[in-house]
């Protein structure tokens, strides 16, 4: 291993500008940043700090109006200004990078074995088959179960843990150097995320490479990172050990991101509430077909016997890993999916209605889902968009009536009434989903069901969501019944608390019962991965 304190990759003066049609946007501002061997350099900031593109401009990554200008000396050779076919000696071998979201990054029509032996054969010059079986070993490595059958696979039939471990196999193909992981947990549950994070960090001793990570969850830095940039607009305002950053950050900004865990807690709804929605003895089957040309077929049990009571203004957090039935239940509440059990709306039976039967109370019974970019239509603009329910609900208002109601809609969620003749990819992600909110509110619902609503957002921009929904559920007496695998978010959102797994429940109560004295060994496990502890 290489002398701890060695810099082997220097940054001086990185400079990321992108043409656009209203004139140039400075990405990144002329930043300075050192990378030692065997450490792990944590690059943190809010979405639209610069981390993601400076990392791109390093490696050559950035997009067709993109330019990157100063210097990235990778054991003294340039990066900036290197021809691709020389960058290519470096990035992929020396240099290797993960992403966020692993099912973009992955081919859809290639097996895994196919993907990892690819780069091996490009930088290595050996056989496909040598490739494979160096393929293996590195499904082996990362804890891949099975990989003499998974090598096989291709990227739809793994968990999104698997596909990220997949990603990290790719990365250490070659033996690299640096591993650039950006946002390489985001997207997972919190006890899948431990599992990687330890992952990395034994990978790291093992080999001996530098990490640079970047990502918006200082929770996650504070137990992994050596070194610490902190980013905003463009440039590093702060930059120390990972000890000095949390015990005595002297920006402004860093101590709001330290400070924007969240926080607060919701006051319960009276005992003597009245049911809002109720659904007892839940349970949704999936038929699923082993594959084209193979007969047969089977069905998966998604959720089992569930029975949840949610009264007037009251919020249930629903929390389980991935698979464990939370957003299954909670399209089954709302009758939006083929469903046995029974279920009532206020006094109304709807256990038999069909979609007709439903169609008068989806105004008040509302979903807000995790990717608000995926749920609004990038052909419409912001004002079409949140006003499109009131064609179906309230057909007799006037074009001057819906606009008037969108102002207001756009206004209780904190943005600009200007902004709704705009379209969706004009916004940040946290703008979007109080689009989202939004499109929901102004139907007036009396349920809303949010469907990991802040599991994309950074952490500042989710305290200030979660705050917009306490506020408006206060302000119109609503329910919500809140899934996420967040379990902070969860905490500071939800009056009580349902844990789910493989279908059924393991465990419910109040809040503070659950997270203070949890009795399910599996509930511990996800507090104990989200709070580390």
């Amino acid at each position: 291993m290489a002398d701890r304190k060695e810099t082997i990759l220097t940054v001086r003066g990185l400079k990321v500008d992108f043409t656009t049609p209203d004139g140039t946007v400075e990405a990144v501002k002329g930043i300075d940043l050192d990378v030692h061997a065997g450490e792990t350099l944590a690059v943190v900031g809010e979405s639209g700090s610069g981390k993601s593109q400076t990392m791109m401009g390093i490696m050559g990554l950035l997009a067709k109006n993109g330019r990157v200008t100063g210097s990235a000396r990778y054991r003294g050779e340039e990066l900036v200004g290197l021809p691709a076919k020389a960058l290519n000696r470096v990035r992929g071998s020396k240099i290797t990078m993960i992403f966020q979201e692993p099912m973009t990054s992955l081919d859809p029509l290639y097996t895994i074995g196919r993907q990892i032996s690819e780069p091996i054969v490009h930088h290595r010059g050996v056989t496909l088959k040598e490739a494979k079986k160096r393929a293996f070993e590195l499904l082996e490595l990362v804890g891949i179960p099975e990989p003499a059958r998974r090598i096989d696979s291709y990227p739809h039939e793994l968990s999104g843990g698997q596909r990220q471990r997949v990603m990290i196999a790719m990365a250490l193909a070659n033996d690299p150097d640096i591993l650039i992981a950006d946002e390489p947990t985001t997207a997972l549950d919190v006890t899948i995320q431990a599992q990687i994070l330890d992952l990395l960090k034994t990978l790291q001793k093992r080999f001996g490479m530098s990490i640079v990570l970047i990502t918006h969850d200082l929770g996650i830095v504070k137990h992994f990172a050596d070194l610490v940039a902190v980013m905003r607009r463009g440039e590093v305002v702060e930059h120390g050990t990972a000890a000095e950053i949390f015990a005595r950050p002297k920006t402004d900004y860093t101590k709001m991101l330290l400070a924007a865990e969240p926080s607060g807690r919701k006051s319960p709804p009276a005992d003597d509430a009245p049911i809002i929605l109720e659904g007892r003895d839940v349970a949704v089957d999936y038929t699923l077909s082993p594959g084209f040309l193979r007969g047969g077929s089977s069905v998966f049990r998604a959720v089992e016997g569930v029975n949840l009571r949610l009264r007037h203004g009251q919020t249930i957090g629903i929390v389980g890993e991935s698979g464990s039935g939370k957003s299954t239940l909670g399209r089954a509440l709302l009758r939006l999916l083929p469903a046995s059990g029974h279920y009532r709306f206020g006094a109304t039976d709807i256990s038999n209605f069909d979609r007709s039967a439903m169609r008068p109370l989806r105004r008040e019974l509302q979903l807000v889902f995790q990717d608000p970019y995926g749920s609004l239509s990038p052909r419409r603009t912001v004002g079409e968009i949140i006003t499109e329910g009131l064609y179906v609900h309230e057909p007799e208002l006037s074009r001057a009536d819906r606009d008037r109601r969108a102002v207001a809609a756009l206004k209780e969620v904190g943005l600009d009434p200007a902004s709704r003749n705009r379209y969706p990819h004009e916004f940040s992600g946290g703008q979007r989903q109080r689009i989202a909110i939004a499109r929901a509110m102004i139907l007036k619902p009396k349920v809303v069901i949010l469907d990991e609503p802040t599991s994309a957002l950074d952490r500042s921009v989710q305290q200030q969501v979660i705050e917009l929904l306490r506020d408006l559920q206060a302000k119109h007496g609503l329910s919500y019944i809140f899934i996420s695998h967040d379990l902070s978010v969860v905490r500071a959102m939800s009056d009580y608390v349902i844990v789910m797994k493989n279908g059924r429940i393991v465990e419910e109560g109040d809040t503070d019962a659950i997270f203070e004295a949890p009795k399910e060994a599996y509930t511990r496990t996800l507090i104990g991965a989200a709070f580390n502890v």
